[in-house]
């Protein structure tokens, strides 16, 4: 049985993939840390949780042994957006938090995730199926963030035999967190508002293409590779994932067939545009898939008919 330390617990990825952790391992098997403690969370109630500042090592050390996990999940860091308005901060806590991390599961000897990116990827990427080893030369602090992140966690494993493992996510999309400073988060935005408003103005120009997955298929793509035989895997860092490869006017459009007097304008950001055009238009997931048993079940229709039924009973709960 596992017992999981997963740090940024409250944040996009986190407060989903607790939850499911914990209906697939046990509450109490699940402890969750966050820098800080949001009581109207119910993650915070259903199961062990801890305050914790991911760059400080001495206290993150101290409560993995405490709690005496066998698996660090690592999620705690600044997004794409955010990460380029403070890039200095970015820097600290992503990759101060990362080897802090790192630290405690190489003297915990514990199994560790963390997540990459698409954002690794630059514009000298090659744009149209991605493969998995290609050239990455990000122009954002973000992409150099989890670049460093994916050398880091396989020098981990090479010098200390340790058993990391990570995926290269694109845009995340979930009615459970608000979107939260990253440049695909206009794909989840667009949904509240089209319940709200009926309308949405995007900052990401049309006929932008890039990789997005719903975040069910997410949380089961973790789950899978943290289950998977490690003898099989030849890559066990940062492997491509993906859904679907969308833009603003095919999300739209996907909308519009449950809302048809939805409208969409659009208000360039020329920060998150020029994020967004050096990232690649559609990634292979072919090494996921063969390594592993990568499947996803979510389409953009499947998913948009799931994203507003599942909002508009969030959105109506609140106003109750």
């Amino acid at each position: 049985m596992k017992k999981i330390f997963v740090t940024g617990a409250l944040g996009q990825i986190g407060s989903e993939l607790v939850t499911k952790l914990r209906d697939v391992y046990g509450a109490d098997q699940v402890i969750a840390t966050d820098i800080r403690k949001n009581e109207e969370n119910e993650i915070v109630h259903a199961g062990p949780f801890e305050v914790l500042d991911v760059t400080d090592g001495k206290r993150m050390f101290e409560l993995a042994k405490a709690y005496q996990v066998d698996t660090i999940m690592h999620l705690a860091a600044l997004l794409s957006a955010t990460a380029e308005a403070k890039p200095l901060l970015a820097w600290n806590l992503n990759m101060g938090g990362l080897v802090n991390a790192l630290e405690t599961a190489r003297e915990l000897n514990c199994q560790f995730f963390t997540p990459s990116s698409i954002g690794a990827f630059g514009p000298s990427t090659p744009k149209n199926g991605t493969p998995q080893d290609t050239i990455q030369r990000p122009t954002t602090m973000y992409g150099v963030n989890k670049v460093s992140g994916e050398l880091l966690c396989d020098y981990y494993f090479q010098k200390f035999g340790l058993d990391t493992r990570g995926l290269r996510f694109p845009g995340l999309i979930s009615y459970v967190a608000p979107p939260g400073g990253g440049t695909t988060d206009y794909a989840v935005d667009i949904y509240y508002k089209a319940i709200q408003e009926g309308a949405y103005t995007s900052y990401i120009a049309p006929g932008t293409y890039m990789d997005m997955m719903y975040m069910p298929d997410a949380l089961q793509a973790i789950i899978a590779l943290m289950e998977a035989d490690g003898s099989r895997l030849k890559h066990r860092n940062a492997f491509n994932v993906t859904a679907m490869s969308t833009e603003p006017e095919q999300v739209a459009a996907a909308i519009r067939k449950h809302i048809p007097e939805f409208k969409l304008a659009y208000q360039v950001d020329p920060v998150r545009q020029a994020i967004a055009d050096s990232w690649p238009n559609s990634i292979d997931a072919t090494c996921a898939k063969e390594e592993w048993g990568f499947t996803y079940q979510y389409d953009l229709e499947k998913m948009t008919a799931d994203m507003l039924a599942k909002l508009r009973g969030k959105l109506l709960q609140k106003v109750g």
